[in-house]
This record gives structure tokens, C-alpha cells and sequence, in this order.
């Protein structure tokens, strides 16, 4: 995967033709000309994970030397350009210059090709800014792109486990009960009854098993991993097997959390869904949970790639990061807030209030 790998003529005039979004073909900007790209999804192998942890990335199959440079700004990990000498970070707009260091690391078995193309996302990134509330009025003029939204491959990992969890806990059951209380009605003292909701909770105990494919998460450091999350669902079943074509023109970002902390995280997001099949399994109008002890097996993971167009803008000296998932058109940003405009509509809707219950009264 090294960058000099990834330069590819033009069969009719020899310039370098990139991917095309949408078209599965590789495309000459200055003729136009295609060339179809064989994609496949045979290849895309799992890999064990615990065999991968137990042993250092040797010189075998799954891995590679792997040529990249690091961002002095915000530490980003990504592929140099092979045309240019210095290029824009994805995620901070600093400059790169491209002096590569190479590290070993877990060759990508499949990726997501890119479908939505920059035209595209950036009709979506000027319909994000019109739809901020209370947005700096500089934002849209200092926002611009001007050509620095970038199509981006992210690292990611899946992860595949069968799992069987017990627990205990206790279950709530709703139940109305008929009370009595003594109020105050047009000046005389009277007794009414009235319905009150109580819980009655019981023990409860049991098993449950689930069974996870492609459990995502992102292996960057660089990509806020709320806006990464926000970007799903991803649609895996459309994964390809790698191929260098799929990259020509596009920036590649190497995964700096590796395959082990990787599985921490999906544990975590394993968890989740596991307390809901508890609670599920509990029943009952309310859950409490008191242990849970889950078992992992046949655990597997792979290492692909999934493409989003992304913008770095900067505003009053803080960055903020614009992205669209480059499949599903999914957009997520950070953005600033406007306090002035904020202060302004708080004082404004007290007036109105102010002003409404004057008249009511009068």
C-alpha cells in the first residue's frame, strides 16, 4: 500500500486517473476516459484475534511496512500525497510535509468504496450551515471550503463474537394503590381518594446469548469518536476486498488504535446491547441490574476501511471538523455557537412573556 503504488495512467493519454464516486471505475479527469474496476468480496478474510494479539506483526500475509506521515498539529497518522510535496491534514487544515516514516501494521482487507461524490457533499456541507441555530453570522463567509473538503478513507475494525451472559438483578412491577388525603376545595375541608402507582420488585436471575458481526470502531485518534458513531449505520454487507485502485486520489488515514484496544472499545459497545437483552429478559415496567458476567468466543475481527468527506474549519482560533459518511450521505459536524445571539433571544422571549402576562392581567 505505499503511495507510489497507488499512481495510475490514463490508458488513452497517460495522465493519473482517481476513483470516481458512484461508478466503480477509475476515471481520467482530462479525457474522461473509465476503467472499470473488478471489485470483489471474495478475500475478505476473518482473522483470529486472539492468535493476533498472542504474536508481534510478523512478516506474514496480513501485514505490511506501511509508509506514512504524522500531522504536527493534531497527530493525525495518514498516507503522503504522491503528487504533492506538502498537502492539508484532514482533520486540523495544518500543512504536511511528506516525510515518511514506514511501521508495520495490519494490512486493510476490504473497504467501503466511495459513492457520494464532492459536489454532492458539499451541497450537504451548505445545507449543515443554513440549518444552524444561533450561528456566528461570520461562520458561513469564514466556513468556506474553497476546495478543502477532502475525501477521506478512516480505519476501522470489526469485530465478530459469540457471547453468553449471566445475570442478576431485580424486576419492577407497576400497582395502583387507593390513598385518602385531606385538601382544601372553595374553602371547606374535605377528604378525597385518589390512585397512586407503587413498584413491587423480585429477584430475578437468568442467562442470555447473543451473537455479534461486524462490531464497529474506528481506529483513529484523530476522528472524534461521537461524530464517527453518529456517522452509522454503515452498510457491510457491500464491503469489497481491498484494492489499491479504490485509494487513487483519495487521502488514507493508518490506524493508531491498535487491533487489542480496538476490541476494548467494542466490548463496551458489546455491553450495551448485551444490558438491553437483559432487561428484555427481566421484564417487568422497570430493570435494575445487579452483576453481569459475560464470555467471549470465537472472537474475530478484520481491518477495512470506510471513505467520508471531510472539512476543517477554523473559527476565533478553534478547529471544528465537518463530515458526511460517503455512502449513506449521514452528516455530522461540530460548530460554534453565537452567546450574543443566544443572550438576545433569551431577553427577547422573556419580553414576550413579560409583555403577554401584562395584558392577560389587565
Amino acid at each position: 500500500m505505499a503511495a507510489e503504488a497507488r499512481q495510475f495512467p490514463c490508458k488513452e493519454c497517460g495522465a493519473r486517473v482517481e476513483f470516481a464516486p458512484g461508478a466503480d471505475a477509475l476515471e481520467c479527469p482530462y479525457c474522461g476516459t473509465q476503467t472499470p474496476i473488478a471489485s470483489s468480496s471474495d478475500g475478505i478474510d476473518e482473522q483470529d484475534l486472539l492468535a493476533t494479539m498472542a504474536e508481534h506483526l510478523g512478516e506474514d500475509a496480513s501485514t505490511e511496512d506501511v509508509a506514512s506521515v504524522q500531522c504536527g498539529s493534531c497527530a493525525a497518522l495518514v498516507e503522503p500525497s504522491p503528487s504533492q510535496e506538502a498537502f492539508p491534514c484532514p482533520y486540523c487544515g495544518s500543512s504536511i510535509v511528506a516525510r515518511a516514516t514506514s511501521t508495520r501494521l495490519i494490512k486493510p482487507a476490504a473497504l467501503l468504496p466511495f459513492k457520494i461524490d464532492r459536489n454532492h457533499a458539499t451541497e450537504l456541507f451548505r445545507e449543515w450551515i443554513k440549518g444552524l441555530w444561533f450561528a456566528p453570522d461570520a461562520l458561513k463567509r469564514m466556513a468556506r471550503l474553497d476546495g478543502r473538503l477532502q475525501g477521506l478513507y478512516a480505519p476501522y475494525w470489526t469485530y465478530d463474537a459469540d457471547t453468553v451472559s449471566t445475570y442478576t438483578g431485580q424486576r419492577g412491577d407497576n400497582y395502583t394503590v387507593t390513598r385518602t388525603r385531606t385538601v382544601t376545595r372553595d374553602g371547606r375541608t374535605v377528604t378525597e381518594t385518589y390512585q397512586d402507582t407503587e413498584i413491587r420488585w423480585s429477584a430475578a436471575s437468568g442467562r442470555v446469548a447473543r451473537a455479534f458481526d461486524d462490531m464497529l470502531v474506528v481506529g483513529s485518534t484523530s476522528l472524534p469518536r461521537d461524530l464517527a458513531e453518529e456517522l452509522e449505520p454503515w452498510d457491510l454487507t457491500n464491503l469489497v476486498a481491498y484494492a489499491d485502485e479504490y485509494l487513487s486520489g483519495f487521502t488514507a488515514e493508518r490506524y493508531q488504535i491498535d487491533v487489542k484496544a480496538g476490541w476494548n472499545r467494542a466490548t463496551e459497545r458489546m455491553d450495551d446491547v448485551i444490558r438491553g437483552d437483559v432487561r428484555h429478559d427481566i421484564g417487568g415496567d422497570h430493570q435494575r441490574i445487579l452483576s453481569l458476567d459475560t464470555r467471549h468466543r470465537d472472537i474475530t475481527f478484520k481491518h477495512v476501511l470506510l471513505p467520508m468527506w471531510i472539512c476543517s474549519y477554523r473559527y476565533r482560533e478553534r478547529v471544528f471538523r465537518f463530515l458526511v459518511n460517503a455512502r449513506s450521505g449521514e452528516v455530522q459536524g461540530q460548530r460554534p455557537w453565537s452567546w450574543v445571539k443566544i443572550t438576545l433571544s433569551v431577553i427577547a422571549a422573556a419580553a414576550l412573556a413579560l409583555g403577554l402576562w401584562t395584558v392577560f392581567e389587565r
